[in-house]
C-alpha cells in the first residue's frame, strides 16, 4: 500500500487518541463486576456476564473488521468502530431507565463490538500513516496511551460509579420493601450510566473531527483475500497456533485478575468498592511502569526468556493470592500486574513472526483470542461460587499463566524470534 513520506500530524493525533479511549472503556468495564454484584445482589458468575458480553463482542467482530479494512479504507473502519462505541455508550441511558441487567449487557456488546473494529483498524493504520521504516516507532508511541486510558477509566469509575453505591449488602437489600430497593437501585444504575453517556458525547466530537479531517487513504492492498485459504495456511504453523492459544489464556488471566481485584481487596482489607478500587488503580500504574521497564530490558534479555520468567513469577504470586491472606496476599495480587505488562505484545509478536502475506489475517485471529477474557472470567466466577471462596477463583489465572509459560518455553524450540 502507498504510505505518505511524512506522518500527517493531526490525523496521527486523532487516531492515537483512540488508543487511550479503548483503554478507558476496557477498565471502566472491569469495575462493573463489583458494581453489579452489589446493586443487584448477584453471584460472581452472574457478574461475569459483563465480560461475556464485552469480550464476546471482540470475538464476533474481529473477522468482520479485517474484511472491512480490506474492502474499504482504514478511515471507514475507524468511523464505523467509533460509531458503535458511541451507540453502545449512549444505550446505557435507556438501560438505566429499564433497570434490566440484560439491557446493560446488550449496550456493552455493541460498545465492545466498536472497540474490536477500532483495535483491528487503528494498529495497522498508525503503521501506514507514514514511512514504513518508522512504523514500529509510531505504533509503540500510540500504544503507550492505552494504559493511560486504563488509569483514567478506573478514576472515572471510582469518582462517579463506585463512590455512589449504597453500602447495603445483599441481606439488607433483601429485607427492604420493593419500593425502597427500587429507589436505591435507580440511583445506583443512574451513577453507572453517567460516565458512559458523558464519554459518548466526547467520542461524538472525536468522530466528527475524524470525519471532517482529510485522512491518509491507506487501505489493505489485497481487497480479495481468501480467508479460508489463509486460515488453512496459518493452522499449519505451530508457533502461530500456540500463540493464539497462549493469547486466549493470557487475556483470560488478565481480565480475571483485574475483574476480581476489587472483590478480593474488599474481603481481605475490609474496604468498600470505592476504597478497594485504589488497589486496582495501583495495579494499572504498576502495569504501565512495568511495560516501560520490560521494553528496556528487552535490549539485554531475549523476549522469550523474559516472558517465561515473568509467567513463572506470576504463577508464584497467584499461589500466594490463593493460599495467603491479608495485606501480603493483596500486595501479591497487585504485583501480578507487573508480570502481565509485556505478555500481550510479546505473544502477539511471536505469533506473527514469519507469516508473510497472512500477517493481517493472523492478527485478526489473535484479536479473536481475546474471547478468553469472557470465557475464563466466567469459569473463575463459577469456581468462586462453587467453593464459596474468592481465593480459589485465582486457580484459573494460575493455570492460564502456566499455559503462557509453556508457550514461552516451546517458542524456543520452534526457533521463533521477535524482531
Amino acid at each position: 500500500m502507498a504510505t505518505p513520506r511524512h506522518t500527517p500530524l493531526l490525523p496521527f493525533i486523532l487516531i492515537t487518541s483512540l488508543f487511550l479511549m479503548w483503554g478507558l472503556a476496557n477498565n471502566m468495564t472491569d469495575t462493573l463486576l463489583a458494581a453489579f454484584k452489589r446493586i443487584m445482589s448477584m453471584s460472581d458468575y452472574q457478574t461475569a456476564f459483563v465480560q461475556y458480553a464485552f469480550y464476546g463482542a471482540y470475538f464476533c467482530l474481529a473477522i468482520p473488521a479485517a474484511i472491512l479494512i480490506k474492502r474499504f479504507t482504514y478511515k471507514a473502519g475507524v468511523l464505523i468502530g467509533l460509531g458503535l462505541f458511541i451507540a453502545g455508550a449512549l444505550l446505557f441511558y435507556p438501560a438505566s431507565q429499564t433497570m434490566a441487567y440484560g439491557h446493560f449487557l446488550a449496550a456493552l456488546f455493541i460498545l465492545a463490538g466498536g472497540l474490536s473494529i477500532l483495535e483491528t483498524t487503528a494498529n495497522p493504520y498508525i503503521i501506514a500513516m507514514g514511512p514504513e521504516e518508522t512504523g514500529t516507532q509510531r505504533l509503540n508511541f500510540a500504544q503507550s496511551f492505552n494504559p493511560i486510558g486504563s488509569i483514567i477509566g478506573v478514576l472515572l469509575s471510582k469518582a462517579f460509579i463506585l463512590s455512589k453505591l449504597n453500602q447495603a449488602d445483599s441481606v439488607q437489600r433483601a429485607a427492604m420493601s420493593p419500593e425502597q430497593l427500587q429507589d436505591i437501585q435507580a440511583q445506583e444504575l443512574g451513577a453507572v450510566m453517567g460516565p458512559y453517556v458523558g464519554v459518548a458525547f466526547f467520542l461524538l466530537a472525536l468522530w466528527l473531527a475524524i470525519a471532517f479531517t482529510k485522512m491518509p487513504k491507506a487501505s489493505d492492498e489485497d481487497h480479495q483475500a481468501d480467508f479460508i485459504a489463509a486460515f488453512g495456511r496459518l493452522a499449519k504453523k505451530p508457533h502461530y497456533v500456540w500463540a493464539v492459544i497462549a493469547q486466549f489464556f493470557y487475556v483470560g488471566a488478565q481480565i480475571g485478575v483485574w475483574s476480581f481485584t476489587i472483590r478480593y481487596v474488599m474481603q481481605e482489607m475490609q474496604l468498600n468498592e470505592d476504597q478497594a478500587a485504589t488497589y486496582y488503580l495501583a495495579s494499572l500504574i504498576l502495569f504501565l511502569a512495568s511495560r516501560f521497564i520490560c521494553t528496556f530490558l528487552m535490549r539485554f534479555i531475549d523476549p522469550r526468556r523474559l516472558l517465561l520468567s515473568l509467567a513463572l513469577l506470576a504463577m508464584a504470586l497467584a499461589v500466594i493470592v490463593i493460599f495467603g491472606s491479608g495485606a501480603f496476599s493483596v500486595y501479591a495480587l497487585v504485583a501480578i500486574s507487573a508480570c502481565m505488562s509485556l505478555m500481550f505484545p510479546t505473544i502477539y509478536g511471536l505469533g506473527l513472526r514469519g507469516l508473510g502475506q497472512d500477517t493481517k489475517i493472523g492478527g485478526s485471529g489473535l484479536i479473536m483470542a481475546i474471547l478468553g477474557g469472557a470465557v475464563l472470567t466466567g469459569v473463575q466466577g463459577k469456581v468462586s461460587d462453587a467453593t464459596g471462596s474468592i481465593h480459589y477463583a485465582f486457580l484459573v489465572p494460575l493455570l492460564c499463566f502456566a499455559v503462557v509459560a509453556y508457550f514461552a518455553y516451546a517458542a524456543r524450540r520452534l526457533r521463533v524470534q521477535v524482531a
